[in-house]
């Protein structure tokens, strides 16, 4: 069981929750701070898939943080979570994480604790700096990272090490795990492979198949075979794209 919906107090930000064996994480260039059996665990940007399980709980309540944000809320810098899950505790004071977690413990609904916790941070922490959504918004549209770097106003240099804090790696591949998820939309849509490959901006059905095999571990088209069999099975809203 998967379900998310947008948060109304995050600007950007999708409350998820999951139960059961869930499906294979996959990039999204997204951190996430969830709810754990009572923990407070942080995941951050992915480069790769990741199992299902891997924070292990019955049931997972989560808030997904838009690209470049959670860095500021969280304090620490985004390459330093690349492709982990670490207790909150361990970037955090123990007192600020207790109180933290008690205040979540006392929603019905964890989602509601976990939004509203991040709302709290936010009104007591610098906001991101808003350069980061224009990278972010030129790279989904398919622009390439040195006229991303120039309409920005940054060299290509600076602008990686600005990435790598902001997002957890260089903008080159931010824009190939935006250019991911593109495809993986279009996918569960159930277009043809050429027809997901010129629509997201790849050169061909081939380079399709390369990137997706090396971001998400499957292919096009078991990954569209995958996302059918789920739907046939369970209803799945339409933000699971980062699941397989």
């Amino acid at each position: 069981m998967y379900e998310e919906r947008d948060s109304r107090l995050v600007p950007g930000a999708v409350l998820w929750r999951a139960a059961g064996p869930g499906r294979t994480v996959l990039p999204d260039g997204c951190m996430d701070l969830m709810w754990v059996s009572g923990r407070l665990v942080v995941a951050g940007p992915d480069t790769g898939p990741h199992p299902a399980g891997e924070v292990p709980g019955p049931a997972v309540a989560g808030l997904r943080f838009a690209p470049g944000t959670a860095p500021a809320l969280l304090g620490v810098p985004a390459r330093e979570l690349r492709d982990l899950r670490v207790d909150l505790a361990d970037l955090w004071p123990g007192p600020e994480v207790r109180r933290t977690g008690e205040r979540i413990a006392a929603y019905e609904d964890p989602c509601a604790g976990l939004e509203a916790a991040a709302r709290r941070r936010a009104a007591a922490t610098a906001p991101p700096d808003p350069l980061l959504g224009e990278v972010v918004a030129r790279l989904r549209a398919g622009e390439g990272v040195a006229a991303t770097a120039a309409a920005v106003g940054l060299g290509e240099r600076r602008l990686h090490r600005l990435s790598l804090d902001a997002f957890g790696y260089g903008p080159r591949l931010l824009g190939r795990v935006l250019r991911l998820q593109r495809a993986l939309a279009l996918c569960r849509r159930g277009l043809a492979q050429a027809e997901v490959a010129y629509a997201a901006g790849y050169a061909d059905q081939a380079h399709l198949t390369r990137e997706v095999r090396a971001l998400a571990g499957v292919t096009p088209g078991a990954y569209a075979a995958g996302w059918a069999g789920a739907n046939s099975e369970t209803s799945q809203p339409s933000g699971s794209r980062t699941t397989a």
